[in-house]
């Protein structure tokens, strides 16, 4: 049986890491490199760090300074945020991601994720997904939060999948950084879509909250921020808190 991965998620924007609530309200919560040294010492599964300033602005990014990050990162490192093209797709990977998430760009460029899956193996390839609750039911959001495609989860996520994605990074826009549970039905209504492994983001603020969103909800691996960031809960006692609720996770 495959592990379960538990797997921080740091948020890089301009010269440091921050941390927000809905996509909003962003504050500092330190510097990218020493939060990669502390976690590759908490026994953590993976990494994703995600470019803010790119995905909001258009900047590129800066390679030798990712080089720097992925050169202590002792576990696969998945990078993403503003991811256009081919070419930035190469240039991570060369830089040292071990995967490149792609968001807001698959949206009017399928073509795209097709490409990359095809030259640099579905493996590498992530769709990720901001979704938000409305009057219509959940719908997905691009830049940041910041712009509705008027496409549900669930759809786009078979479209992402056909289009070769390895996984989905399925994130709360709702939930993220409330500290009150991962929209478990969110989860759960992509889960039962798709046949890759589906990472759960967004509100985690408990060990339990983890549980849920793999007992309850299926997901293969769950992802949080601010649990990490900001109460004293660790990625090693996570696992083990798992474990004890019968979750396979790599001790």
């Amino acid at each position: 049986m495959l592990k379960t991965r538990v797997i921080p998620t740091l948020l890089w924007k301009g010269f440091g890491l921050v941390k927000g609530v809905g996509f909003d309200s962003w504050r500092g919560v330190g510097s990218v490199q020493p939060a990669i040294q502390v976690y590759t010492m908490r026994e953590v599964d993976e990494l994703i760090l995600l470019n803010l300033s790119s995905s909001q602005e258009d900047a590129s990014y800066d390679l030798d300074e990712l080089s720097e990050y992925a050169a202590l990162c002792r576990v696969p490192l998945t990078v993403g945020g503003g991811v256009s093209s081919i070419d930035q797709v190469q240039a991570l990977l060369k830089a040292g991601a071990d995967k490149v998430s792609i968001n807001s760009a698959a949206y009017g460029n399928l073509d795209l994720v097709r490409e990359a899956s095809h030259r640099f193996g579905v493996q590498c390839i992530v769709g990720s997904i901001d979704a938000k609750r409305t009057d219509r039911g959940w719908s997905c959001y691009a830049k940041c939060g910041q712009v509705d495609q008027t496409i549900d989860p669930v759809s786009w996520a078979k479209q992402l999948v056909d289009a070769g994605v390895g996984e989905i990074l399925l994130t709360s826009i709702d939930r993220d950084g409330t500290l009150s549970g991962y929209d478990l039905s969110l989860i759960e209504a992509v889960t039962n879509a798709v046949s890759v492994p589906v990472i759960a983001s967004g509100g985690a603020g408990s060990y339990e909250h983890l549980v849920e969103a793999v007992l309850s909800a299926g997901a293969n691996a769950v992802a949080a921020a601010s649990m990490f960031h900001f109460t004293e809960q660790t990625p090693k006692n996570a696992k083990l808190y798992m474990a004890e609720k019968g979750i396979p996770v790599r001790l």
